[in-house]
């Protein structure tokens, strides 16, 4: 494996800085922003490097970040590299144009920064913000650190402009547990991001003459299924892109991961499934759980949407029980989005795990590793069918 020459040094960054860098590295042609907690760092930090002419980036303040996506929008449709960022309820704000931007098959990436959304007002971590955009038509990746936001990032670039898919991608952290706390990162040169990501050259634009298109027109009875049907086409293939992409950008950093990171799952017996930050707190609760004798792993879900169903399907199907874990809630009275999809995968297997949901952490709510730890322990009392955990659980939440 060759890690790419030039590569910087290992320096201190909060998640939000790193997030500033990657975009710094990415120099978009048009960023247009709107402040709000826990992300409004990000951009200020990247506006900064516009105004120092770091960057040539064309960078729009608006009034709103409905108004945010909808100048996005406009230049990503006239041929230009594209982003903004957004949390929690500016995401809420930009609900229409999110629809509209994946519709009419623009690549924007849009970096979330995690965040429950109101009410009652909170601004803390959850992932409420991103799974009420699951169904939208964006590819969503998650991460579990600063430095997995950053490669996300660079890659989600590649894998949005890919002409067989020409989706807009939504690059997940979570707030404050990873936007304003400091890690150890370490990127890559700018002319390898540069190398990496190319020249963006749409196949239809506003702005040519020659080729003259209409973004946004009216679209009734007569074609609309279709358009819906090609967009859930760009969906398939981009299961084969992100495998693709992340596979080359292995090849120049030496890490990162396809759909899922799969820890300690040769030979366990259970094991954790989730997204974010918490993974990494959970990862270990399974070596503590180990080292006292439980055949405990981890999957840590790096792509959610599309949704890996097929690649899960394969790396579950030797497990006893599963504990699904989900940062938001659906009221459903089905459990969480997380768990949702996990049932929906194994509904037809003659054989599957035993599933427990746990939904944990809403608004913020600390979960550390002895929280892990018993949940592990449930879920193996669960397998000796010692005790019948409830299907759906609200782990942490006061009586």
């Amino acid at each position: 494996m060759k890690i790419a020459e030039g590569i910087s040094e290992q320096i201190a960054l909060t998640g939000n800085e790193t997030i500033a860098l990657a975009m710094k590295q990415l120099s978009p042609d048009v960023v247009a922003a709107y402040p709000i907690t826990p992300q409004t760092e990000a951009v200020q930090i990247f506006s900064q490097f516009v105004a120092d002419g770091v960057v040539p980036t064309e960078f729009v303040t608006v009034e709103s970040e409905h108004s945010a996506m909808s100048a996005t929008v406009g230049a990503a449709a006239a041929g230009a590299r594209a982003m903004t960022a957004t949390s929690a309820n500016g995401l809420a704000l930009m609900w229409e144009i999110l629809y509209i931007t994946a519709s009419l098959r623009l690549p924007v990436v849009m970096p979330v920064i995690n965040r429950a959304l109101s009410g009652p007002i909170n601004v803390h971590c959850d992932h409420s913000d991103a799974m009420g955009a699951r169904d939208s038509g964006w590819i969503q990746l998650f991460g579990e650190n600063a430095l997995a936001a950053y490669d996300n990032l660079i890659q989600a670039v590649r894998i949005a402009e890919h002409r067989e898919v020409m989706l807009p991608v939504m690059v997940n952290m979570d707030g404050f547990i990873i936007s304003h706390a400091v890690e150890n990162i370490k990127p890559l040169a700018d002319s390898d991001v540069q190398e990496f990501i190319g020249d963006y050259t749409p196949e239809y634009h506003l702005l040519d003459p020659e080729r003259p298109v209409t973004f946004g027109p009216l679209d009734l009875q007569d074609y609309y299924f279709e358009h819906k049907r090609q967009q859930v086409d760009g969906m398939e293939k981009a299961l084969r892109v992100v495998r693709e992409i992340a596979e080359e950008y292995k090849e120049l950093s030496g890490r990162g991961s396809t759909y899922f990171e799969e820890y300690r799952l040769e030979d366990a017996e259970m094991a954790l499934i989730g997204l974010g930050s918490a993974m990494g707190t959970a990862r270990v609760a399974v070596d503590n759980c180990r080292a006292q004798g439980l055949k405990a792993g981890l999957i840590n879900l790096r792509l959610y949407r599309p949704f890996p169903g097929k690649e899960l399907k394969e790396a579950i199907k030797g497990l006893d029980v599963i504990g699904v874990l989900d940062r938001a809630e659906t009221f459903s009275l089905n459990g969480g989005p997380l768990f949702g999809d996990l049932r929906n995968i194994l509904c037809d297997e003659d054989k599957q795990p035993q599933s427990a949901n746990y939904i944990y952490g809403l608004g913020g709510r600390d979960i550390n590793v002895s929280d892990f730890e018993q949940i592990l322990k449930e879920l193996q009392e669960l397998k000796e069918d010692k005790q019948q955990k409830p299907l759906i659980n609200y782990y942490g939440v006061r009586e």
